[in-house]
């Protein structure tokens, strides 16, 4: 590790991966209890938070009901290793005032940080949209002195991007596209994700581009009539979904759906492609252009999206 390069602590997973998308590991000296990509250069990093709700003991609604309660009386899901923190002397730490369900509140982290006797620099990510996070990108580069290696992602990415596209120029319809970012209420997709279905040639007007997610309700849904499903409930696994599908209460009317009873649902990694304001939310568009059209892109691999059986389905 060079000199100039600081000393970092990343409060966000998405920060993590970009931090080690621009290859300073070595420079990463704390993470949250999420990071767990690039799993290489994580394991083993001190975490600095802890989390007071689980995706493997609680159910969906229990989760959700446990965040607005804690929310609502000004609470937080997250705990912050303070003392940690101020060991490792870091020079610069990445967090987000975004979401306080996807990080520890950074009002939190700041006034950790006045502790410091040394200078530390706060920074905080705040992407809405895809070209947000690319900026989050470029923001990261120019903090760590990595601004070349960050233009050359951010043109990657770009490129991943419109090699996607081209082969949707000339469809001649979008499928009806529900990404649901959370079950039981269920959610309809905000920020990127809209962007992610359009970019892999779905409809994605039941979701608004830049603008947080919202609660939707049943009757939203069978309006809609999605020929397309994907669970994709922020901070879930393919896997965690699946397990969680055996105690959800879905939409009514679920099971007579366009999507449903075309068996066109199905399961992807949210944490990885979807949740994450980081460089594989492109992956997560590419993941929707198999989902969507099999017949341009190839049905996607088993490690990209599980098709969820009707029988895990509660309808």
């Amino acid at each position: 590790m060079s000199r100039d390069t600081p000393r970092i602590v990343s409060l966000l997973p998405s920060a993590t991966e970009i931090v080690c998308a621009l290859g300073l590991e070595d420079a990463l000296l704390g993470v949250t209890h999420e990071c767990d990509y690039p799993v290489a250069a994580v394991v083993g990093k001190p975490q600095l938070t802890a989390s007071r709700i689980s995706h493997q003991t609680m159910t969906s609604h229990e989760i959700d009901a446990a965040v607005r309660s804690q929310l609502d009386g000004h609470g937080s899901i997250y705990d912050l290793d303070e003392e940690r923190l101020r060991a490792l002397a870091p020079d610069l730490i990445l967090t987000q005032e975004l979401c306080e369900v996807c990080a520890v509140s950074y009002k939190t982290v700041e006034q950790a940080a006045r502790m410091f006797e040394a200078d530390v620099k706060v920074v905080s990510l705040e992407p809405n949209t895809i070209a947000d996070i690319f900026a989050n990108i470029r923001t990261v580069g120019e903090l760590t002195n990595r601004a070349t290696e960050a233009e050359e992602l951010i043109r990657e990415l770009t490129m991943r991007l419109d090699l996607l596209t081209l082969p949707l120029a000339d469809i001649e319809r979008r499928p009806r596209t529900l990404v649901l970012e959370w079950l039981e209420p269920p959610f309809a997709p905000g920020h990127w994700v809209p962007e992610q279905i359009a970019l892999a040639g779905g409809d994605h007007t039941f979701g608004h581009a830049g603008a947080a997610s919202r609660t939707t309700t049943a009757e939203e849904i069978r309006a809609y009539a999605p020929e397309v499903i994907v669970l994709a409930p922020c901070g879930y696994y393919a896997e965690d979904i699946l397990r969680a599908l055996l105690k959800t209460h879905l939409p009514e009317g679920w099971g007579e759906l366009p999507a449903v009873r075309a068996d066109n649902v199905w399961a992807v990694d949210a944490t990885s492609y979807f949740s994450r304001p980081g460089p594989r939310v492109v992956d997560g568009a590419e993941i929707l252009a198999h989902i969507i059209h099999p017949s341009i892109f190839g049905p996607p691999a088993e490690h990209q999206a599980v098709r969820v059986p009707r029988d895990l389905m509660n309808v």
